[in-house]
């Protein structure tokens, strides 16, 4: 393994499709928030890279597993994972959710396609729930324990697989889209690499979205049950984000272009969800 092992992508905060440590959480919250963010978007990188082969992103995936559990601390290549742990310390945050994320990122560097919606769901509950985990035990807890949350991460996810479908087969070979849903419509990964969906496509990316608006139904209790009444103002912000998402993606072909808000549309948003949100509490 080399000197460096992290592989940066030029990715941030900025091109997440949602607030990632906004104003409206606790200032002295944040901190840890962004520690999360550099940690996870660290090991996603490491995952995404196309020129590193599958043993060794497993290999610096390891390693940032073992910085979270404390080992070899002096070893400055996985300073941010050295940094997480000393953050999960602090707050009292168990350690299981960075490492659910890292056996994701495993998972990536191995699988490239997704036998059905369970197997995707599955996928989701390392890849994202532990994003929402993380943040409920960081801000206190809920009444309504994690499943929410978890419904909640598993429909960014899903989103952002269908605003990413052509770009993921084309760079990655991945298809995060149930594969016996393709195999109904005789849609294959090729035609996910195409510039405009095909009437099969369309239909798959039209179940996809039916599944996800079931996602945010049971995702839609988060905020009333969050201790927190900034992380609850932030959830209702994200839920609204997420449903106008899918309100374009089933207008919109995210073959043809990224499907994405305006920032105008972004604002709104965010400020009818986070007064929602508070609200709702």
């Amino acid at each position: 393994m080399s000197g460096t092992v992290e592989t940066p992508s030029g990715k941030g905060a900025a091109t997440e499709n949602f607030p990632v440590g906004s104003f409206l959480l606790p200032a002295e919250l944040r901190p840890h928030v962004a520690v999360f963010y550099r940690y996870a978007r660290a090991i996603d990188d490491i995952a995404d890279s196309s020129e590193l082969s599958a043993d060794d992103k497993i290999a610096r995936l390891d390693g940032f597993a073992a910085a979270l559990r404390g080992e070899n601390p002096d070893d400055r290549r996985f300073a941010t994972g050295h940094a997480m742990r000393r953050g999960l310390l602090e707050r009292g945050v168990t350690i299981d959710h960075c490492l659910d994320l890292i056996a994701a990122f495993k998972q990536d560097a191995v699988k490239t396609r997704y036998r059905d919606w369970d197997d995707l769901m599955a996928y989701c509950r390392l890849s994202a729930a532990p994003v929402g985990r993380y943040l409920i035990d960081l801000h206190g807890g809920s009444v309504h324990g994690y499943a929410p949350s978890d419904a909640l991460c598993a429909a960014l996810q899903v989103i952002n697989h269908l605003q990413d479908c052509r770009d993921d087969v084309r760079d990655l070979d991945r298809v995060y889209l149930p594969g016996d849903w393709m195999a109904a419509e005789g849609v294959t990964a090729d035609d996910l690499g195409r510039d405009a969906a095909t009437p099969g496509v369309r239909r798959v990316i039209d179940r996809c979205l039916d599944a996800t608006r079931a996602l945010l139904t049971d995702a839609a209790h988060l905020p009333s049950g969050l201790r927190s009444r900034r992380l609850a103002m932030e959830s209702g912000a994200i839920l609204d984000i997420a449903r106008r998402l899918t309100h374009h993606l089933a207008r919109r072909d995210p073959l043809a272009g990224r499907v994405t808000l305006s920032k105008a549309g972004y604002a709104v948003c965010c400020l009818r969800g986070a007064l929602r949100g508070g609200i709702g509490r």
